[in-house]
Order: C-alpha cells, then structure tokens, then sequence
C-alpha cells in the first residue's frame, strides 16, 4: 500500500483518479493537493470533437506522439486485455514483459508513450475546457446584449400601441363633437349631402 501511494505521488496528474487521496484519519479533507504538472502544448490545432465523440489517434498525433509510439501502447493494452481475469498482478506483468520482449518493444518505450497519452489527453481536456467557456462567456454577452435590445424594441411597442390607444380615444371625442353638428341638421340632410358630394364617402351597411 506504501508503494502504490508512494507511485501515485510521483505521477500525480497522469491518472484520472487516485484513490489514496480520498480523505481518511491520515489524509483531511482539507489537505492541499500539489499542484498537477501543466501538460505540453500541442504542435499542431487538435481535433475537434462532435457529439463528444474524440478521435484519439488524432489528439495523440496533434500532441506530437507518434504513431509508433501509439501502436506500442495500443499492443501492451491489447496483451493485458487477453490476460485471465484471475492471474495473479506478478504473473501478468511477467507474462506481459516477456511477450513484449518476444515482440522487440522495449518496456521503457511503452512507458514513455503512454505517459506521451495522458499528457495528450489531459492537454486535450483543458483546451476544449478553455474554448468551452469563451463559447459560454461570448453566448452569456451575447444573450446580455439580445435581452437588451429585446427590452428595448418591447418599450418601443407598448409606447407606441399607448401612443395609438390615446389616439383613438382623442379622436372618437372629437368625432362626438362634430357629431353634434350633424344630429343638428338631420339624418336625412346629412345622408343627402354625403351622397351628392364627390369629396365624401358614403359609408357602407356592416
């Protein structure tokens, strides 16, 4: 237990998850965690990723890990995933460092690839963790800004259907008016003159 903790220690940030650091009698809650080790920029612009579905191959090769070096991780982890569920840990690695030496891939190698793909993968997730959350900030202003104008443009219509209602009223007041002055000649005089005048318009039945 002593060693793995000790092994986790000195890869800290390479694995997704160290159970040792669980909080524990000897480990508080509040304890620091050292700081995990700032992953290697990319040499080239990595993949994008629709649907969150990531092309490995591609990220491992923008990171600048070769393909050969892919291919030596890939045979270690495809010898671990033939080995019997129930073999003891010291007899896969044995199996494991003999069938890679039948191979011709040196161990160290196989090691240095894999850590090259976690350092890959971690750059990978704070890239599209940094490009993440310009989106969100750049959406959020946006929305900001769409929010404003639409608040803006509602304004301009209460005002306006206000501004139309007091028209409407002002003007149905003055037609009560005016309509006084028509009662007092007569309906009949009235529908006479709107007929006869080519100015007028002699209204229709609803």
């Amino acid at each position: 237990m002593s060693d793995r903790k000790n092994w986790g220690s000195t890869v800290l940030g390479w694995f997704v998850v160290q159970e040792d650091r669980i909080p524990g009698p000897e480990a508080p809650a509040d304890e620091p965690s050292p700081a995990a080790p700032e992953p290697p920029a990319f040499v080239k612009e990595p993949p994008a990723a629709p649907g969150g579905r990531v092309d490995f191959a591609a990220v491992y090769e923008a990171a600048g890990v070769e393909r050969e070096e892919q291919a030596r991780v890939t045979k270690a982890a495809e010898l671990l995933a033939a080995l019997p569920a129930g073999t003891d840990a010291p007899v896969k690695k044995q199996i494991v460092e003999v069938s890679l030496n039948t191979f011709g891939v040196p161990i160290e190698k196989i090691i240095e690839g894999a850590v090259q793909e976690i350092q890959a993968l971690e750059a990978y997730i704070r890239a599209g963790a940094a490009d993440t959350q310009k989106v969100h900030e750049e959406s959020e202003k946006r929305i900001t800004q769409f929010t404003e104008e639409i608040r803006r443009i509602r304004t301009v219509m209460e005002g306006r259907m206000a501004e139309q209602q007091a028209v409407i009223a002002a003007c149905n007041e003055k037609k009560l008016g005016i309509q006084k002055v028509l009662e007092f000649f007569g309906q009949e005089t009235v529908a006479r003159v709107v007929r006869d005048s080519p100015k007028l318009v002699e209204p229709q039945p609803r």
